[in-house]
């Protein structure tokens, strides 16, 4: 079975299969740092399940609203345009906590708190916080690891 393994103090992603390490991704999580409340623009932490995966198909750049494609592609000059914008890409893997009263329900919900693992512009460092509490990663490591990983898997974050 296939298990994600997420380290906030190194912003990475290990992908495993039981215990054999398959591949490793550098991340970005969240610019505030690890926390669970709605509203904290933390990266939840503990056991998560992907409960959805979102974009199969769609072009590199699809940008994404509410998980849904909204028809553009993203280019740099949309940036310019939209400063504030927090840019979800390519795929979306919509994550659900598995931790009553630690990531799941009440007001530390990760899956109602809409924590994905997506894909991100380019120019957007990996290997530094700077995520609005998601786990970004490159759009090219996210396209593989989505044909990968399966509906269902286990997603650990670690501070």
């Amino acid at each position: 079975m296939i298990n994600l393994f997420i380290q906030i103090s190194k912003q990475r992603l290990g992908v495993f299969d039981d215990d054999k390490l398959l591949a490793r991704y550098s991340v970005s999580t969240a610019k505030n740092g690890p926390g669970e409340i709605v509203g904290s623009e933390k990266t939840p932490r503990g056991w998560h399940v992907i409960r959805a995966k979102i974009g199969e198909g769609q072009p590199v750049n699809t940008v994404f609203v509410e998980r849904r494609p909204t028809g553009e592609i993203y280019e740099p000059q949309m940036r310019e345009q939209f400063p504030d914008r927090d840019w979800i890409l390519t795929r979306i893997f919509w994550l659900s906590g598995l931790e009553p009263g630690k990531n799941r329900l009440a007001n530390v919900d990760t899956m109602r708190r809409y924590i994905y693992i997506h894909g991100t512009p380019d120019d957007v460092k990996m290997g530094e916080p700077g995520s609005h509490g998601c786990i970004r990663m490159r759009n090219q490591d996210l396209i593989q690891l989505f044909d990968w990983v399966p509906v269902g898997s286990r997603v650990f974050i670690e501070e």
